[in-house]
């Protein structure tokens, strides 16, 4: 279909990337996954193992008359530390840091205005690390990590909050 498109995120851990976006108007699915690397068919393990190359994504297919690329990224930066290399909050290691994965040239110059943006707003004394990567082939991620706040409340809503996340973005990001 001609009325969709697909964006692709890097934010840290996929679980807590899924529910921002996930039943928001013109969001046809948000799936989690794995990107960027150089391993094919990658299982969780290989990607906790942190030496396949991948991030852990979310895919999120969208109706950009509903629910335009800009509107995303400005969804994005909010859930992550666009300063950290070195993963997202408790999250460590490459698999866990932040990427915007352009599928078009429109969506690369959309991104880089975005970052270009949260640079020169001042909000953070340290650079921005976020990479805007083209994008590569997507593996979605086993089964029961599909949707997991939804699927295990429980589980999901007590990592979140041991990562550190929502303090951070409470601190960085609300009110500005």
């Amino acid at each position: 279909m001609n009325d969709r498109e697909v964006a692709t995120f890097a934010g840290g851990c996929f679980w807590c990337m899924v529910k921002p976006f996930d039943e928001q108007p013109g969001i046809i699915d948000v799936v989690s996954g794995y990107s960027g690397g150089h391993l094919k068919d990658p299982s969780y393990e290989d990607i906790k193992a942190g030496d396949s190359g991948h991030y852990e994504v979310v895919q999120i297919t969208f109706d950009p008359a509903l629910f335009p690329y800009e509107r995303l990224l400005e969804l994005y930066w909010p859930q992550i530390d666009p300063t950290d290399d070195g993963g997202q909050f408790h999250d460590r290691g490459e698999q866990y840091r932040t990427a915007i994965f352009y599928h078009n040239e429109h969506q690369k110059q959309l991104a880089a205005g975005s970052k270009n943006t949260i640079e020169e707003s001042g909000r953070f004394k340290k650079p921005i690390v976020t990479k805007i990567l083209p994008a590569t082939t997507f593996y979605p991620a086993e089964d029961y990590h599909q949707k997991f706040y939804k699927t295990n409340p429980e589980e999901y809503n007590q990592d979140r909050a041991k990562s550190g996340r929502d303090e951070f973005i409470d601190g960085n990001w609300k009110n500005n």
